[in-house]
């Protein structure tokens, strides 16, 4: 495979027809090396338009849904970001070339162990990562943060994770069931309201756990 040729591909006839016009964006999807981020038994389908399998039963996102994600939150190098849902790790070291920090949080711990490798090997250094149930688990102490991604749908909205966006922050997430799903932009504005935007129609796999009662967010 010729992988920049790959990329190339994936960011015109992917991306860029999902109305990602954002070039810094662009550019991100072109200097991470999405390939280090799949597991090995699917590096071929590292720049498809495919959900690819991570094991315990989670997927990738398509690239061009991580992208819409990405590009909504306007992200700037300021930013502190929260990620709910490590996964793969992709949509992490995005984070991470986009921003000044990253939490991220995973239920399963291989996925947190697998992303510490590939980012210390894609040279990505400003992050933290947690193994933990970020719907229901407690820290000693809270952060507030620009930006929280939650990568993985709820059937219905929580605004669990409101409490911890700074004045201006941006909050992505996915609500719904089956294929009548919502992309989400929360806003925290400057006199303290929350601004709820419907964004486009999707189909996100749910966050493990999110159909049961959750209680408190996961904090650090």
């Amino acid at each position: 495979m010729n992988l920049e040729h790959a990329r190339f591909n994936m960011i015109e006839q992917q991306i860029r027809p999902w109305d990602v016009l954002n070039q810094t964006i662009l550019d991100t999807f072109g200097c991470i090396q999405r390939e280090l981020f799949v597991p090995k038994v699917h590096k071929a389908l590292a720049f498809a338009d495919v959900e690819i399998p991570l094991g315990h039963g989670e997927h990738m996102m398509f690239p061009r849904m991580e992208a819409r994600l990405l590009q909504a939150l306007a992200i700037t190098p300021a930013d502190t970001c929260l990620e709910i849902g490590t996964g793969s790790g992709f949509v992490t070291a995005c984070l991470c070339h986009l921003s000044k920090h990253v939490d991220s949080v995973d239920i399963h711990e291989d996925f947190t162990r697998q992303t510490e490798e590939r980012l210390y090997a894609s040279k990505l250094r400003n992050h933290t990562l947690h193994t933990g149930d970020a719907l229901r688990d407690t820290a000693h102490h809270s952060k507030q943060y620009d930006v929280i991604a939650i990568t993985g749908s709820m059937p219905t909205y929580l605004p669990l994770f409101e409490a911890q966006l700074t004045p201006g922050g941006r909050l992505f997430v996915v609500v719904g069931r089956g294929a009548a799903m919502q992309a989400m932009l929360i806003k925290h504005e400057e006199d303290g309201e929350f601004t709820r935007t419907v964004l486009f129609e999707t189909h996100l796999q749910a966050l493990v756990g999110a159909d049961s009662d959750a209680g408190q967010t996961f904090v650090f």
